[in-house]
């Protein structure tokens, strides 16, 4: 049962050890792909990251904090 759970970590583990080693590692240590260092380096490597981003990606943000609303 658990292993069936491990099957897919597994398999892009396998077919694709750089890359998903790598996003890993960016996961772990939330580095945001729209940063300078990331961006640049990213960018001299051919890559360009998503706009669609992770969480804290600006383009996700509706503002800075709360809001509020009005129900009728």
């Amino acid at each position: 049962m658990f292993l069936d759970e491990l099957t897919p970590f597994v398999k892009e583990l396998t077919a694709h050890p750089a890359a998903f080693l790598g996003g890993l590692a960016s996961g772990l240590l939330r580095l945001n792909l729209s940063d300078d260092p990331v961006k640049s380096w990213l960018s001299t490597q051919g890559a360009t990251p998503s706009s669609g981003g992770g969480v804290g990606s600006a383009h996700s943000r509706n503002g800075d904090g709360p809001q509020s609303i009005a129900i009728d």
